[in-house]
């Protein structure tokens, strides 16, 4: 096996190319500009990975913990209820947030959120949670949903917004939706944020984030993606290239940096919905909503990428719901944080991977198929038990009906050294149990936020 120095030193000098041919990233030609790309990325791979994932997680257990603690406006709405109950008063309103999970609870309060939009960049948790997106950038409005010009977009396109060369908080002046003529090729420090109104990107292409950082996608429809045939595409305000077919994923992130996705609903893409592969790290995918699809998520794209060893991610919150039948997610290599999520569907399986893998099921809720010989949460793929019984597969808390399981391996606690500042032990730090997915997860996928109002 190719170690990872020499892995690294043969990406950084001879080029992705040589090392991986099998994997052009849809790029037709690999030019200069392409080049210093990925040897950016790279580099950005190798900082943004964090040497004590422990940290990273009990952070998010906490979040969690302390997102479902009783607060005084709590107690106060239960006296006003008992005075209701005496006719005394009328029961005040826009409580609802009190419940909401620890991203959440961060911002949907606000009824003024669309005046403070950009408080989202602070409430992304996980691996993601130093993402800022566009938060550094002006706003940027777009008001045609068309694409039909590849290499000189329109003023006004989301296509022009995420092809510029600097920090933008894109938002939408109403509803719409958006057939990609090919992938949408997004720069460095974006958010896509499709709040307050309802923004579908279907019947076309895909999204990719192709050796970059910084990168938020929010509140948006995706759905229905096809693959897109190639041809000359803009990639940033002063280059484009030649690109090879595309996949057809929802969203492609490879070898991307600090991304966040969060309250995006996807439904049947001709590949996968979500694929992270080629050195992504520091990603986030939460409360979002997944439907009718077989290959819901990849993270790691072939044994021979090695460099996949640096990739953490946190699936959290989320709804894996009807009409799908496997990886949610199926890893190679790397660490993945899979915490208070709700697995209601799945066919085959749920969770899956080789190449040894990290994996750390936390509070989710699993209901298994009726499928008597699909019932087992999860599969490790091509690799005889003598070798996956010593990889860390570990379930805490979660919560197994219809028969589901989770068949673990490794040794608990093996996967992470000791936190050098751990947060005080009173909370544990545990994760919240999977009997309370229900509620952690009642708002997965797109939200539909009204200006003046709590989202």
């Amino acid at each position: 096996m190719v170690n990872l120095g020499s892995y690294v030193f043969v990406f950084v000098s001879l080029s992705l190319a040589v090392v991986v041919p099998s994997v052009q990233a849809h790029i037709a030609v690999h030019d200069e500009y392409w080049t210093q790309r990925q040897t950016e990325a790279l580099q950005q791979t190798l900082e943004a990975y964090d040497p004590e994932p422990l940290n990273v997680t009990d952070h998010f257990n906490h979040q969690a913990a302390l997102a479902m603690v009783p607060t005084g406006i709590v107690n106060e709405t239960r006296r006003e209820l008992r005075q209701v109950g005496r006719g005394n008063k009328k029961p005040r309103r826009g409580r609802r947030y009190e419940s909401l999970n620890a991203i959440d609870k961060c911002w949907r309060g606000d009824k003024n959120w669309d005046k403070n939009r950009k408080k989202l960049a602070d409430c992304v948790l996980g691996f993601g949670r130093k993402t800022t997106g566009g938060k550094n950038g002006p706003f940027y409005v777009v008001t045609d949903p068309s694409d039909t010009d590849l290499m000189n977009p329109k003023p006004g396109t989301l296509r022009y917004a995420v092809t510029r060369d600097r920090p933008l908080w894109i938002i939408f002046a109403r509803s719409m939706i958006i057939k990609l003529q090919q992938e949408l090729i997004i720069t460095n420090d974006k958010t896509i944020d499709g709040r307050g109104a309802n923004v579908h990107i279907t019947g076309g292409a895909g999204l990719t984030l192709q050796f970059v950082r910084n990168v938020i996608i929010h509140n948006i429809y995706i759905k229905q993606i096809k693959k897109g045939a190639g041809g000359l595409i803009r990639d940033s305000e002063h280059h484009f290239g030649l690109r090879t077919v595309s996949d057809g994923d929802g969203i492609n992130i490879f070898g991307a940096t600090n991304v966040w996705i969060d309250h995006v609903s996807m439904t049947d893409c001709s590949d996968g919905m979500i694929d992270a592969i080629m050195g992504s790290t520091a990603i986030t995918i939460s409360n979002s909503h997944f439907t009718d699809h077989d290959e819901v998520m990849l993270f790691g794209g072939t044994n021979k990428d090695v460099i996949d060893k640096k990739m953490q991610i946190t699936v959290a919150f989320n709804h894996f719901g009807k009409r799908l039948k496997q990886r949610m997610p199926r890893v190679r290599y790397g660490l993945v944080h899979v915490v208070n999520n709700d697995y209601t569907h799945w066919e085959m399986y749920a969770i899956g991977g080789n190449m040894n893998p990290t994996i750390i099921s936390q509070g989710n809720r699993f209901i298994a198929p009726p499928i008597e010989d699909s019932k087992q949460v999860t599969k490790r793929e091509y690799t005889p038990y003598p070798e996956w019984k010593t990889w860390n597969w570990q379930s805490e808390k979660d919560y197994f009906l219809n028969g589901a399981y989770f068949v673990q391996s490794g040794k608990a606690n093996a996967w992470s050294t000791a936190p050098k500042n751990p947060i005080p032990r009173k909370f544990a730090i545990r994760p919240q149990p999977g009997t309370k997915v229900r509620r952690l997860t009642k708002d997965a996928g797109t939200l539909g936020c009204k200006p003046g109002k709590s989202c």
